[in-house]
């Protein structure tokens, strides 16, 4: 196995990439790593809990679903939400640091293996004379938002642990009376904290900009409730019973 190449004009010139989400992509996931930048736009959809990483380290992830491999806004016509996560949306490609002028740059790479590249009715990446095609735009700009966010992930659990905002959650989810889930190892926003803060540790969590992530995090938990909804009407689905629809709101 090789790992990702530079992405190259010349190289790739004709290459394509599947786009959509299933799980042959790997998109079949039940949490994914999210970045502070895209909070705005995930915690109108998903549950954002914070996660510790083997080194320790926090970071905020988009629950997905319950169960292992469990996404419960993907199904056959592909991803049912609208904002999906940078991560998942990046595809085969990603940030390398490479060398222009002998000094170190952020640049493109791509991963030949994935099962996205060659797809026949895939995008093109390049245009037929040279040039970015659309689609490398739009990938442009989701890395982009990985790189930042990722400059950013530090800081901000540094501003939250400082204003004491980090606490341990339980999520305890009841299906019905027989189906119980339990979340394990997630903490989140306390916002019991929050509220008590005093002006100046207000002042200082907002001159470091993060006070709103603060407040997005916490009113994010709301989604579960939507994720029981998703995973009830999965389960009355795969059991064949009707699943009513929801009515839209004119």
């Amino acid at each position: 196995m090789t790992g990702p190449v530079l992405l190259d004009t010349i190289a790739h010139a004709d290459l394509r990439v599947a786009i959509g989400y299933a799980a042959r992509f790997g998109d079949a996931v039940n949490e994914c790593a999210i970045f502070p930048n895209e909070f705005d736009d995930l915690q109108r959809e998903y549950p954002i809990l914070f996660r510790k990483d083997a080194d320790g380290a926090f970071q905020a992830v988009a629950l997905l679903g319950f169960d292992r491999d469990e996404n419960l806004f993907l199904d056959e016509s592909g991803w049912q939400a609208r904002h999906v996560p940078a991560l998942r949306q990046r595809g085969p490609f990603l940030i390398g640091m490479g060398q222009r002028d002998q000094q170190p740059e952020p640049m493109i790479y791509v991963d030949l293996e994935s099962p996205r590249i060659g797809a026949a009715d895939g995008q093109a990446v390049f245009l037929p004379h040279g040039g970015r095609a659309p689609y490398l735009d739009h990938i442009v700009r989701v890395l982009q938002v990985i790189h930042d966010g990722e400059r950013q992930r530090g800081t901000m659990f540094a501003a939250f642990a400082q204003a004491g905002l980090i606490a341990p959650i339980a999520l305890d989810i009841a299906l019905d009376e027989s189906t119980r889930y339990t979340i394990p190892d997630c903490f989140t926003i306390a916002t019991e904290q929050l509220a008590r803060l005093d002006g100046a540790a207000l002042s200082a969590l907002n001159r470091s900009g993060f006070l709103r992530q603060a407040f997005l995090v916490a009113s994010s938990l709301g989604n579960v409730g939507r994720l029981i909804d998703l995973k009830n009407r999965r389960r009355r689905a795969e059991a064949g019973e009707a699943v009513p629809v929801t009515p839209v709101a004119a």
